[in-house]
């Protein structure tokens, strides 16, 4: 399990050329689509756990015990507060563990043998869970001089551009370390502001799934 911690910044015309002024090599260019899912109850993600599908693959994102206590405490520092962290859990059998752990009204686990596919399908069923949010990205992504430091710039498919300066850490690992490697990299974009910049989901369901974008906002979700 890793942890992901992460500022977003508005992209725009001079992005690219800051980029290449501050000595950023291009990794390359990818196209993804993201699926995710939720039951219609918003179970999860009104506790700020986000269950995606990219690439065949499963994830869920889940937010760590510090930012809570901080939450609670009021210490959260500048560079902090402008950055989100969350756990990134990649193993299906852990996922679909901590899915149930939310999700308390789910049928009993069949014995019965089926292929993978229908296993999922199964999977998804038993948890009532539908896909609220689809989306393709390309995604554009640099590496820096700072160890550990990604930059993606982001556009996704409903016309939202955003960047993000990523460090991904081992669970328990250094998160102020990677805090100040984030607020330097921000330094040499010269990127300003005090307020966290919305991200592809914030923007997404702002536009398509007003209902549920309330229900975040009301419980300071996003």
């Amino acid at each position: 399990m890793s942890v992901e911690v992460e500022r977003k910044f508005v992209c725009n015309a001079d992005t690219l050329k800051t980029l290449k002024e501050i000595g950023a090599v291009c990794l390359g260019q990818r196209q993804f689509c993201d699926q995710y899912f939720d039951t219609p109850k918003f179970d999860l993600t009104l506790k700020d756990m986000w269950l995606r599908k990219r690439k065949g693959c499963w994830e869920l994102k889940c937010p760590t015990t510090a930012d809570k206590a901080e939450e609670t405490s009021g210490e959260q520092s500048k560079a902090a507060a402008m950055c989100s962290r969350y756990k990134e859990i990649t193993n299906l059998p852990e996922i679909q563990l901590r899915v149930k752990e939310v999700i308390k009204d789910v049928c009993e686990d069949s014995d019965t043998e089926t292929s993978p596919s229908q296993e999922e399908e199964s999977w998804m069923s038993r948890n009532n869970l539908v896909c609220f949010a689809e989306f393709t990205t390309v995604r554009r992504s640099f590496t820096l001089e700072e160890e550990g430091v990604q930059v993606d710039l982001d556009e996704a498919d409903f016309g939202f551009h955003v960047g993000e300066i990523e460090v991904l850490l081992p669970e328990g690992g250094d998160v102020q370390s990677a805090l100040e490697k984030i607020e330097r990299t921000a330094g040499k974009l010269g990127l300003t502001g005090d307020k966290r910049v919305e991200g592809k989901m914030h923007a997404y369901l702002r536009r398509n799934h007003a209902e549920h974008f309330a229900r975040l906002l009301s419980e300071h979700i996003l």
